[in-house]
């Protein structure tokens, strides 16, 4: 066979190829709602692309795949922020296994454990001591503001503006302390289940009971 003949098989049997291939290809049905009824055809047109779909064999009649519909943006958005939770989740779950295994390792008692939490609580508790005084203090002052205000204007005399400004003034510093001191006391209080649940861990890994200086007392 000569070079030009070989040639001219090879392009021949390129040709016939496509349309075997698609002669192989098992036959597809589209099935998928629209405007409330069920629509199956053997193409899928345009705009019902994201639509949600069944795949059905055109030779056997049986149902070969289903595909969902594309999602929306705020869709996707949500599942990429679940995504990333899980991944967090996993990552606090490997952070609680190796922290596990470090308490066995670096703490000999409870007692010994607990004093690691003692610089915290310490910083908490002052934060939340100052907030309240702060509080108090910014209150007491204001009351005394307004009553001197409430006593101008009684008399027949009008606030100055800066009495006014000073007032305005009080007032956001007292919202805002307030605000602060609710982080603080939430944060206390997290701190306190965060401490009873490591020293829990640690009692179940050791084996061990509340210290004496910690169990609570009997009844009597």
């Amino acid at each position: 066979m000569t070079i030009r003949s070989t040639l001219l098989l090879a392009g021949a049997l390129l040709a016939l190829a496509p349309a075997a291939i698609a002669q192989k290809a098992p036959k597809k049905l589209f099935c998928w709602e629209e405007n409330g009824r069920r629509v199956c055809s053997d193409a899928l047109p345009p705009e019902a692309v994201n639509a949600a779909r069944e795949e059905i064999s055109a030779a056997s009649g049986l149902r070969t795949g289903e595909i969902g519909r594309a999602l929306t943006d705020e869709e996707r958005a949500q599942a990429a922020v679940e995504a990333q939770q899980r991944m967090m989740d996993k990552a606090a779950e490997e952070t609680r296994r190796r922290t596990d295994a470090a308490m066995l390792l670096s703490y000999r008692s409870e007692d010994d454990l607990r004093r690691v939490f003692t610089e915290r609580t310490t910083i908490v508790d002052n934060n939340v001591r100052t907030a309240r005084y702060n509080v108090v203090s910014l209150r007491e002052g204001l009351v005394s503001l307004l009553q001197t205000a409430g006593d101008r204007e009684l008399a027949g005399r009008p606030v100055a503006p800066e009495m006014a400004a000073n007032i305005r003034q009080r007032h956001a510093e007292l919202v805002r302390t307030r605000r602060l001191q609710q982080s603080f006391e939430t944060q206390r209080a997290e701190l306190d289940v965060e401490i009873a649940d490591i020293l829990q861990r640690y009692r179940t890994m050791t084996g061990t009971a509340p210290s004496a200086s910690q169990a609570p007392p009997r009844q009597p």
